[in-house]
């Protein structure tokens, strides 16, 4: 749960509110409230607004899962599946893209204007196997160039991963990552 709240925007609330109490304060000739309110609050309100600049948001699911799913992700799911499903449905701080790092290392990245940006995810059976499918909007990088990569990102999200590359349309690309029984 702790996951879906910004922690920017809870610390620029309660910077906020300090603040507020500090100038009261001191337009109150209340000495010790008023130094608490700004000694606190104008930090704690810059922190919040530095973390909301450096904020990226969850990934968003296209497809919400269904009771079979999470059984069977809590039954096999691997445990490169389950921190990538969690990192990108979580806030993050300091990052430019979701699995940002992952993308470059597998040589999907070539700058940050080319890289592909993830844009939803689902979690399904495919043959039987719990999948979790990454979707990309990828309108530099062609199905050929992702399925050079086929072998290192099967290398790179394993072991017991295997992974099935689609286009889509409009620029779409689906990486499902299927844990192998």
């Amino acid at each position: 749960m702790l996951r879906k709240i910004p922690l920017g925007g809870v610390l620029l609330s309660i910077g906020s509110i300090l603040t507020i109490v500090g100038f009261v304060a001191y337009f109150r000739d209340m000495a010790t409230l008023n130094l608490a309110g700004f000694f606190y609050g104008i930090p704690i309100l810059l922190g919040g607004a530095a973390l909301r600049a450096a904020e990226l948001e969850p990934v968003p699911y296209s497809q919400e899962p269904s009771d079979t799913v999470i059984d069977l992700r809590n039954k096999t799911a691997t445990q490169t599946q389950n921190q990538v499903r969690k990192d990108v449905t979580r806030y993050r701080y300091g990052q430019d893209a979701h699995l940002d790092i992952a993308l470059e290392r597998l040589g999907l990245s070539p700058n940050d204007k080319q890289r592909p940006v993830l844009s939803g995810l689902r979690e399904e059976l495919r043959d039987g196997a719990y999948a979790l499918v990454l979707e990309f909007e990828s309108p530099y990088m062609p199905l050929d160039t992702w399925q050079e990569k086929h072998s290192k990102i099967e290398k790179f999200f394993g072991p017991n991963i295997r992974a099935e590359i689609q286009a889509m349309v409009d620029d779409q690309m689906e990486l499902a990552l299927i844990a192998m029984a």
